[in-house]
């Protein structure tokens, strides 16, 4: 069994299949065992033989293969169906009593109708449930291992089974466990006590969470033959309907605007495909850059990888945390190795010495990177790289930016000119000068906040302007560019997470609660991502919403026969991407009714 690729002469498209090689008579012929997917480019190309790498080992790994394809199938099942068309044909025309008599007993024609004949004005909907996220997330869930989180999972068979539903309803529909528990019973048809949903929250424990990272990141890692060499990261604060500190749970600088409820720090790592790598949760009062260092700390220590880049924005990496990163690079591990972790951090650019500001200014000696955007590289001191980028489509915008922030700070001091008014919104701050407007020899102070032009022509000098600073001196200015430029995906991550899976505010208390709360909100983020990935893989981009919209319109009729009370499950119509997410994952699509209860 090997992996294939398959091109064409007269398309630039590539195709990866999974091949099994067998001998009949004397010649070699080779079966089509799964076909992975089309790639559009080299890039594509090489996920998917990776993504081909791990199906096959997976394959291999459980020692059997599919006796079928699924063209085969599907050409058997048509066979049959034609075979059966035609012994209704023979039946008629035939006077052989008794091969009809034999075709009668197969078919049994007569009383498969008579047990799935039904009035259609007799049946009454009783029940309707979703079947998509179960049927696709559910398979996803068992596959990447999460049902083996829990300790002793066949001693706690219940509690494995709330875990799951408990996961799939925060995919579906994130909410408070009280009313993920409704939702659950309303539209799944599982039924589950409070109790038993915050007793299987306090089995999973730190224990627990260990092996979850454990399953995530070696699970993401396998995706990529084994090798994990970017990670971005950042951090954000998660918020509590609170207001009482504790251990965990503290007062700090809110990202979400709450400044009087208590918080934690949420440190999360992801691949540039946004493919979890593993998080860590810090006390509410941590600044975001000191989660970097201790997390990747972590990172190499649980999971010994070889080199890393992290690329993080510029408030992550202070020069404490450079300095202290390079100490950490310093030390040996238990191979006697040194710990490889290089970085592409954001550079505050307008914070530098003036001789280095003077060489960023000069935008003359700037080379062409592309249509848009040109590129200079500037040596630091410890080998240290400076890479400048300069973007005319960036210049534009950070002008209407700075313009809009100009023009409400007008409309403002119009109305009230007052310090406290006018000091909050940090937008303003660089853009104003505070003096004391008192003319008389008073001993009372009366500032007042005016615009400062000279800091907006100052402003202006940097628009279109950004830096980053990397220790890294085998990486291209290309490779720079591009990795940092893929800083996104992290802030859409928290965007996911936040929003969609709704982790805050949280409604816990209890440390072990808490922490149960965050690993369901990551196994549900990890389960979003890696269904994204392999929909890309095989098939086209579809945003994590899209993919919860099609499943959750994947639904199931209830219907009840009153004259006979046989109850029927009747399946919804299937959008085409539907049945091509089924496809993908290879789960049979329901495409009639079945009778449940007889």
């Amino acid at each position: 069994m090997y992996v294939r690729v398959k091109s064409s002469p007269n398309s630039p498209r590539k195709s990866v299949q999974i091949v099994h090689s067998y001998r009949e008579g004397n010649k070699v012929r080779q079966k089509i065992i799964k076909h992975i997917g089309v790639a559009n480019s080299d890039e594509e190309l090489e996920e998917l033989k990776l993504y081909a790498t791990k199906i096959k080992l997976e394959l291999e790994q459980q020692n059997s293969l599919p006796i079928y394809s699924p063209s085969e199938i599907a050409s058997i099942v048509d066979r049959i169906c034609n075979n059966i068309k035609d012994n209704k044909i023979n039946k008629k025309s035939s006077n052989n009593k008794d091969k009809i008599k034999k075709e009668e007993e197969s078919i049994d024609n007569i009383q498969e109708y008579k047990r799935y004949s039904v009035n259609l004005l007799d049946l009454v909907e009783i029940d309707r449930e979703i079947k998509g996220i179960h049927d696709i997330y559910g398979k996803l869930y068992d596959e990447l291992g999460f049902n083996r989180v829990l300790l002793n999972p066949s001693r706690n068979k219940k509690s494995v089974e709330i875990l799951k539903d408990i996961t799939l309803a925060r995919v579906a529909n994130a909410d408070s466990k009280r009313a993920t528990r409704d939702y659950l019973e309303d539209n799944f048809g599982v039924k589950l006590n409070l109790e038993s949903i915050y007793k299987m929250m306090d089995k999973l424990d730190d224990k627990a969470i260990k092996r979850l990272q454990d399953i995530v990141f070696n699970q993401t890692k396998s995706l990529f033959n084994d090798k994990i060499d970017i990670l971005y990261f950042d951090a954000t604060t998660i918020y509590f309907e609170s207001f009482n500190e504790d251990n965990l749970r503290e007062k700090g600088f809110s990202k979400d605007g709450k400044h009087k409820e208590v918080q934690i720090v949420l440190a999360l790592m992801v691949t540039k495909q946004g493919l979890p790598i593993g998080y860590k949760i810090f006390k509410g009062s941590t600044y975001d850059g000191h989660t970097i260092i201790p997390t990747l700390k972590e990172l190499k220590r649980d999971f010994n990888v070889d080199k890393v880049i992290c690329v993080a924005d510029s408030g992550m990496l202070s020069k404490a945390n450079l300095k202290e990163l390079e100490e950490f690079n310093s030390i040996k591990d238990n191979n006697s190795n040194n710990f490889n972790i290089s970085y592409i951090v954001g550079a505050r650019v307008k914070n530098m010495n003036k001789d280095i500001i003077k060489e960023i200014l000069d935008l003359t000696s700037y080379q062409e990177y592309n249509s848009d955007i040109k590129y200079k590289e500037i040596k630091l001191e410890d080998n240290k790289r400076l890479i400048l980028t300069y973007s005319k489509k960036r210049a534009k915008k950070d002008r209407l930016d700075r313009q809009k922030a100009i023009d409400k700070l007008r409309l403002k001091l119009s109305k009230d000119s007052s310090l406290k008014s006018n000091l909050s919104n940090s937008r303003y701050r660089k853009f104003i000068t505070i003096k004391d407007s008192n003319s008389t020899n008073s001993n009372k102070c009366n500032l007042k906040v005016s615009i400062n032009e000279d800091k907006i022509k100052e402003d202006e000098k940097f628009d279109g302007i950004k830096g980053v600073i990397t220790n890294d001196i085998s990486l291209t200015i290309k490779d720079i560019i591009e990795q940092y430029s893929n800083l996104w995906i992290i802030e859409e991550s928290f965007r996911i997470n936040k929003h969609d899976l709704k982790i805050r505010p949280i409604f816990h208390f209890k440390e072990s609660r808490i922490k149960a709360h965050i690993a369901i909100c990551f196994m549900a983020y990890t389960l979003i991502r890696h269904l994204e990935y392999r929909v890309k893989l095989q098939y086209k981009k579809l945003s994590p919403q899209k993919i919860k919209k099609l499943l959750l319109s994947v639904q199931v009729s209830i219907l009840k026969d009153t004259k006979s009370n046989r109850v029927f499950l009747f399946p919804s119509n299937y959008d085409n991407e539907v049945k091509k997410i089924y496809k993908i994952m290879e789960v049979p699509i329901l495409n009639r009714a079945i009778i449940i209860k007889e």
